[in-house]
């Protein structure tokens, strides 16, 4: 039995019906190059059963603490069944992409059963008219609890289910199962009035670790200055209002040699730069079609791991949060990237400033039964929606395998992140990475946003936008490299004295005869 972090339980606490708080991925298999070209649903019930000891998420359930006067708890779950977290449906025809989006958004929509363990699978058949996908291929679409696991644990607990080939080797992992009979909940409440005491001396030993802080944000602020268009309060667009139940999803797809390329043209450049750079179109675009474009620049959140490398087969939560200025009230694709790097500049910075890793665990030093308390009245009530957004939206980064992945014998041809939305957050993106491509994904609530093709088409223009920016700016940088090569003086030619001459004449004849 261990009990869940405070930022863990956070995520128990604020799920509702219409904010469950899972994350996942939508997978997309080719079963051709199964044993016998073919991948059948018990087959894959075998293949998950057997891979089940490489992460105990997958039999852990929550335990809640009466009245929740205290974190929850994992527990072994002793009536564990399989075929409850593995479900199947098919496509109608034809089985194209616009159709699976529409079916992943409404399963992902529904929240989990919080009395079992917190993960679901759902084999999704029938792609038989996805470009880019072999006909016959299927999807599973993953949902795991946000309190489980954030993106670093997941991709281990996906990792654990997938192979680099097709052979479906039978492997060995270090945990193994031992189911738990329930806690008493006389047992947990006195464990909570002990915890709810000693919570508030752990914080206050972790603030000693904060007192430097104050000289380093002077040491950074003085280095990174941000710029004026980018301070003030943030916002508020569409995407911050009041959520429904209801979802839409869709993504694209790109070459991560293009995402070079544009990286060339804008040296120092990162990847997550080029990718918050895509967001920051695509948003911009959407909202002006909408003519509801904020005068100021948009600001997202993006995800910042602190696993170490002692704790990287942990489950549960280890992030904190940057706030970069995405540059949404600059009209040139190429301005906005420059805008985004020093931006992610100075808020790497910051956070590293702030010690990310301490302001983490001294979340926990409240005591649980007020943070359990204040987040629930926060959601229920509605307050989250009055306060000024904190982001615009989230860009949350987690780099998949670049090599060929198997599942139960079919390789993995594609692979789409889903995010999570919360009061206030109606937009989430994810960008993973799979076999030499980046993916950018997002979620949304339906009624914010009633059109993601046109959002999905938004983006694949911003990447473009940004591919001819990059190209400009290098032919830019090629013609700057000429006209200044141009300008520099000719060396004159060495003069030859006339005796020099005759004498090197002469040289030549000898060596002829």
């Amino acid at each position: 039995m261990k009990q869940l972090s405070a930022l863990d339980a956070m995520f128990a606490y604020t799920e509702t019906a219409n904010t469950p708080m899972h994350i996942g991925q939508l997978l997309i298999y080719d079963p051709s190059t199964a044993p016998d070209g073919k991948v059948g649903f018990k087959d894959i019930l075998r293949y998950i059963e057997g891979r089940l000891d490489g992460a105990r998420i997958f039999r852990q359930k929550l335990v809640r603490v009466p009245l929740d006067l205290d974190h929850p708890y994992w527990v072994d779950d002793a009536n564990f069944d399989l075929e409850f977290h593995v479900r199947h449906i098919a496509l109608p025809k034809p089985g194209d992409w616009r159709q699976l989006c529409i079916q992943a958004a409404r399963i992902y929509a529904r929240p989990m059963d919080m009395n079992k363990p917190l993960w679901e699978y759902t084999v999704i058949e029938g792609l038989d008219n996805v470009e880019g996908v072999p006909k016959g291929s299927f999807a599973v679409l993953h949902k795991m609890h946000h309190a489980a696991i954030d993106g670093q644990s997941g991709l281990q607990m996906t990792l654990a289910l997938h192979d680099l080939d097709a052979d479906m080797k039978p492997r060995k992992f270090d945990t193994q199962f031992e189911p738990e009979a329930d806690p008493n909940p006389l047992g947990l409440l006195a464990r909570a009035q002990f915890n709810n005491i000693a919570n508030p001396m752990r914080g206050l030993q972790n603030l000693q670790k904060l007192l430097p802080m104050p000289k380093r944000l002077f040491d950074v602020q003085r280095e990174f200055r941000q710029r004026d268009d980018a301070k003030g309060a943030i916002p508020k667009t569409r995407f911050n209002k009041k959520l429904s139940p209801h979802r839409v999803f869709d993504g694209r797809e790109f070459a991560l040699t293009d995402i070079k390329k544009i990286r060339e043209g804008f040296p120092g450049a990162t990847v997550n730069d080029v990718m918050i750079a895509v967001v920051s179109g695509s948003m911009r675009a959407y909202l002006k079609a909408k003519d509801d474009l904020p005068e100021k620049t948009m600001k997202i959140g993006a995800p910042v791991s602190v696993r170490s490398d002692d704790d990287k087969d942990s489950a549960g939560n280890q992030v904190t949060m940057m706030q970069v200025g995405v540059g949404t009230h600059l009209a040139d694709a190429g301005e906005r990237l420059q805008f985004i790097m020093a931006e992610t500049q100075r808020s790497k910075a910051m956070t590293q400033a702030l010690g990310a890793k301490t302001l983490m665990e001294l979340s926990g030093a409240m005591p649980a039964g007020l943070t359990a308390a204040g987040t629930k009245m926060m959601v229920r009530a509605g307050l989250v929606e009055r306060l000024n957004p904190a982001v615009n939206t989230v860009v949350t980064n987690v780099p998949g395998p670049m090599v060929e992945m198997y599942f139960a014998g079919a390789k993995l041809v594609k692979s789409f992140g889903m995010g999570i939305l919360a009061e206030g957050q109606g937009l989430f993106h994810v960008v993973t990475s799979y076999n030499g491509n980046v993916i950018l994904t997002f979620l949304a609530d339906r009624n914010i946003m009633p059109d993601p093709e046109f959002y999905a088409d938004c983006i694949a223009q911003s990447f473009d936008d940004l591919m001819k920016a990059a190209d400009e700016r290098k032919a830019a940088a090629a013609k700057a490299a000429r006209v200044k090569k141009a300008k520099q003086p000719k060396k004159p030619k060495k003069r030859v004295s006339a005796s020099a001459a005759t004498a090197g004449r002469s040289k030549v004849k000898t060596a002829a005869k």
